[in-house]
């Protein structure tokens, strides 16, 4: 009965991932997107017989949120399960639970769709101060390279040391912040949420770079954070990412130069 139980709620986590991608990708597809979150050339001649079409969708709070808490959970929850390893590791020798497991899924959830809210209403603003278009896209290649370069700088910085260890070794953090029961659970899972924002948040902001629908983005960017929360090799990766979106940024800045911009 216990490893029914155990195989029954994983299979419900992989399926509430599954089921986050496919909502994105219909989402995507109802907008007339592409897989870079582009308009498809059927979606830009309607745009031209009717600007008003499903845009402004984008600039209401409501469907903005929904759209980055669907993401959240889409690009959030695969790279938990390190964490909820660990924690059915301590199980037995820690009197954890299969509700305490729950728990700790919910309270970390619970954070990153606090943060989808705070981001969405980022987006509004930014939308309208006419720094990110309809799609999410920075429309300054200045702005475009800031963020690449602020991320970048970011992965060096201890505030990025201090949450990756948290995410990198969620073993010591249990160790150390250990509670029993569904409410146990919940507490932990928001502090591991909490250190997680404060490690992953740049990826979420470089969406404004890659855009906030592209669909190639997220599963750029989960594959990442996934990557560097494994115990092999997560330390390992983070600082070269970093030189990476600074070079990124560096050559966007320099780019009209080469192409005699």
């Amino acid at each position: 009965m216990p490893h029914i139980l155990r195989s029954t709620l994983w299979l419900s986590f992989f399926a509430v991932i599954l089921g986050s991608w496919w909502m994105m990708y219909m989402m995507s597809m109802d907008m007339g997107l592409d897989l870079l979150g582009r308009p498809n050339m059927m979606a830009q001649k309607m745009r031209m017989m009717d600007p008003m079409m499903s845009d402004m969708a984008m600039t209401r709070f409501g469907p903005v949120f929904a759209m980055w808490a669907i993401m959240m959970a889409a690009m959030m929850l695969p790279t938990m399960v390190p964490t909820l390893r660990s924690y059915e590791d301590l199980m037995a020798s820690a009197d954890g639970t299969r509700v305490g497991f729950i728990g700790v899924i919910l309270g970390y959830f619970v954070v990153w769709v606090a943060f989808a809210a705070l981001i969405a209403g980022v987006q509004i603003a930014l939308l309208y101060a006419g720094i990110i278009d309809l799609l999410g896209i920075a429309t300054s290649r200045w702005i475009t390279a800031g963020l690449l370069i602020a991320v970048g700088l970011f992965q060096f910085t201890r505030a990025k040391e201090i949450c990756h260890g948290v995410c990198h070794s969620p073993m010591m953090y249990f160790l150390g912040h250990w509670k029993t029961g569904f409410g146990g659970g919940v507490r932990m899972g928001l502090g591991l949420g909490a250190f997680c924002v404060g490690c992953c948040w740049g990826f979420m902001v470089l969406g404004f770079v890659g855009g906030v629908m592209s669909l190639l983005w997220m599963g750029a960017a989960t594959l990442f954070m996934a990557l560097e929360k494994l115990p092999q090799i997560g330390h390992v990766i983070t600082k070269p990412m970093g030189v990476a979106l600074v070079a990124g940024g560096l050559l966007v800045i320099a780019s009209p130069y080469f192409i005699g911009g």
